[in-house]
């Protein structure tokens, strides 16, 4: 069982409580495969003889034809996967003061829990923005950004680790670096595709830099903008039609439901650099914090999305950083833009369908 003791993952499968107080588990107990509400732990299953175990196994790499097994789930042997576990849908706050009190402390015990024995064995994925300060905040370790020269994500970087007076690490990528790991990055997390490859391959590269420093964990800010509202479609909802939910607060339980998908693609890829993620902000005990904000701490009334989530941080950041607005990784980095002249040079042209992707499977044959 990775990620959490065995009884403790009994006691969630007797009482159905979704949130027991991990940061996540996935594997075998009692004759049965589980996996936790928010797919923190990949778990892949291979059925070779439908009446017989499945193969599985938390690296996709290890079965000739992978399955993700789904989230919330469990599945006994011989039978199909049964569903366990819903998220909670509590009452919200009905002061913000208390909803913020609330989620310090639980971001402190998301911390403490997720804090490897060996402190030194720590490296912190570092983009300069709210989410990876909070958690740098917190750990006493060197701090690591990726991109490529005059990236945003670099420059953001630099000055966030100016202001918390902290070491900074600087990964420069370069073509030849990205063209020797789309590859890599595409079979490690079973996505050659354009989107996908994009977002794990900084993380992929950092992870590379720090594996290499000699570090065995990467503590990463993964899940904040899904808990908090730090999504334009989740602040514009019902009226972006990349949501479907009607309500602030029914678009952020939409976007936590793609955590599954998302976290495997960067988990298989930080452990396919050789180093195991840490993500404090998706302990339980965050997530349940998260489900009770109002609508108006996800998103204000000026539109300031993560509401609750920057007041928080100023507990841990100076507010320079506390409110600061962040570029999705795969463009801070101008990975996303080196990718395209990448495929642009191997002579898949933007006028050819998705010709991102297309070149990508052209490297993973």
């Amino acid at each position: 069982m990775q990620g959490a003791d065995p009884d403790l993952v009994r006691r969630a499968i007797d009482t159905g409580n979704p949130l027991p107080g991990t940061a996540g588990f996935a594997g075998r107990v009692d004759g049965a495969l589980v996996r936790d509400i928010l797919g923190r732990y990949p778990l892949f299953v291979e059925d070779r003889v439908p009446t017989a175990p499945p193969n599985w196994s938390p690296d996709r790499t290890d079965l000739e034809e992978p399955n993700s097994f789904p989230a919330g789930h469990r599945r006994r042997d011989g039978e199909e996967p049964q569903q366990l576990w819903s998220l909670p849908d509590p009452e919200p706050y009905e002061h913000e003061r208390e909803a913020v009190s609330d989620l310090v402390d639980a971001i402190g015990e998301g911390i403490a829990a997720a804090r490897p024995d060996d402190p030194k064995s720590v490296a912190i994925a570092f983009s300069g923005g709210v989410d990876s300060s909070v958690v740098a905040a917190n750990f006493d370790a060197p701090l690591y950004v990726g991109g490529f020269d005059g990236s945003h994500d670099r420059e953001a970087a630099r000055t966030a680790a100016a202001a918390m007076d902290r070491e900074l690490r600087s990964v420069e990528f370069t073509q030849e670096v990205l063209k020797r790991a789309v590859p890599e990055v595409a079979r490690a997390i079973g996505r050659p595709d354009a989107m996908a490859v994009q977002i794990a391959l900084p993380l992929y590269l950092v992870a590379e830099q720090a594996r290499a420093d000699g570090y065995e964990y990467l503590a990463v800010g993964q899940g904040a903008d899904e808990l908090f509202g730090g999504y334009a479609k989740v602040a514009r909802a019902p009226d972006d039609p990349r949501v479907d939910a009607d309500t602030v607060r029914g678009a952020q339980r939409e976007l936590i439901a793609t955590l599954p998908n998302q976290l495997e693609r960067d988990v298989l890829a930080l452990r396919a650099a050789g180093l195991e993620p840490v993500a404090p902000l998706l302990h339980d005990n965050v997530v349940e914090t998260a489900l009770k904000l109002p609508a108006d701490s996800l998103v204000d009334d000026r539109g300031e999305r993560k509401r609750a989530f920057r007041l928080a941080a100023r507990e841990f950041v100076p507010d320079s950083i506390a409110f600061r607005e962040k570029k999705a990784v795969q463009y801070g980095s101008l990975v996303g833009r080196e990718l395209d002249r990448l495929a642009r040079q191997a002579g898949f042209k933007r006028r050819m369908d998705n010709h991102v992707t297309q070149y990508i499977r052209s490297r993973v044959v």
